[in-house]
């Protein structure tokens, strides 16, 4: 019997160096990520999020269009973005997108909404931070009436109201579209009303201590008569052959990545004792060996009941090479363990 789960990678496209440690151009970047994602099918891997964003460190803006390359040069992997930041957004646009994207990939189209952790996009685009949680609730509230693809009527005060308007193209069988949350209950709830799949963003701490809001979305979708629905998980990580070699290729990129966005948010460098602590067996950091890496998968698949674990390979300047590798290694050899030791699992019970 195999496990249900399905392995994912996630990437926000991170400006990365090249062997000299120069600084790689984000249209080169940009090309390196559809070779991962290409990769990442060859390798029998499940689904490729890409993130948006809009700064000088991640190259990707736009990931519909990035999706829509990958479209074409595979046949199976799952294509979804992680997130798209629907508050700064229109959501007929981005309906319109990715209905477009799920016809040229016949069907693998999906969509993560979410606020986004960076800001960038609100003055980029005209909008008022102060304005931060009526744009997302309403959008969704919008985006869920979209994904019924019939005629809508809505009314809203951050965009103009909708009278019977079926918007264009239709999908051939539904769009699938997860909320992304971080840790706020609130946002599990609200997903949960909207009967629409988890995915949980764990970047830091223990990956358990999400149990609560994993128990809380499926006591609010029972309470509120909705069906069962997937929850995923998001996790930064890192494979190479050993655990050393995985910790010592990942430390000088991870180091920089937090520090770069620590001096905006006020947090203190990283030490490498921190470093190796979120590393370990309780910390959310999935870097190390295959055997490692899928122990610490099937313990965290496990805990939080996954449907999906996608594990973001990319780390602020971590070359493209090691990035390949790591794709190579998790899909080879970390992925068969993983759904090894599941499905022993569930034959056990």
């Amino acid at each position: 019997m195999e496990s249900r789960i399905e392995l994912g990678v996630d990437t926000f496209g991170d400006v990365t160096v090249d062997a000299s440690g120069n600084r790689l151009h984000p249209a080169e970047v940009i090309r390196n990520v559809v070779e991962e994602a290409v990769l990442a099918e060859q390798v029998g891997l499940d689904f490729i999020g890409i993130g948006e964003h809009h700064r000088d460190d991640f190259a990707v803006s736009s990931p519909e269009v990035v999706l829509a390359a990958i479209a074409g040069r595979t046949s199976r992997i799952k294509l979804g973005s992680a997130v798209t930041v629907l508050s700064s957004d229109d959501p007929v646009r981005v309906f319109q997108r990715f209905s477009t994207l799920d016809a040229v990939s016949n069907g693998r189209a999906e969509v993560i909404l979410g606020r986004g952790s960076f800001t960038e996009s609100f003055p980029l685009f005209g909008l008022d931070l102060h304005d931060y949680e009526r744009l997302f609730e309403e959008k969704l509230d919008l985006f869920a009436r979209l994904l019924e693809e019939g005629p809508v009527t809505w009314q809203g005060t951050v965009r103009a109201g909708l009278d019977e308007q079926v918007v264009w193209p239709p999908t051939e069988g539904g769009l699938k579209a997860w909320v992304g949350v971080g840790g706020s209950p609130e946002s599990v709830v609200r997903a949960a009303r909207y009967g629409l799949p988890l995915m949980l963003a764990i970047i830091g701490g223990s990956p358990v201590r999400f149990t609560p809001l994993v128990d809380l979305y499926h006591r609010a979708l029972d309470q509120l008569g909705k069906d069962r629905q997937p929850v995923g998980a998001h996790l930064p990580g890192h494979i190479a052959e050993t655990d050393r070699q995985a910790l010592d290729e990942l430390w000088p990129h991870h180091r920089a990545l937090h520090a770069r966005i620590g001096a905006e948010r006020g947090w203190p460098p990283m030490t490498r004792e921190q470093y190796e602590a979120a590393a370990g067996p309780e910390g959310a950091l999935m870097v190390g060996s295959p055997e490692t890496v899928a122990a610490k998968l099937v313990e965290a698949a496990k805990d939080l009941s996954l449907d999906r674990i996608d594990l973001k390979l990319s780390a602020g300047t971590l070359p493209h090479e090691a990035m390949m590798r790591s794709i190579e290694l998790y899909g080879r050899e970390v992925a068969p363990r993983v759904h090894a030791a599941l499905a022993e699992e569930v034959s056990a019970s």
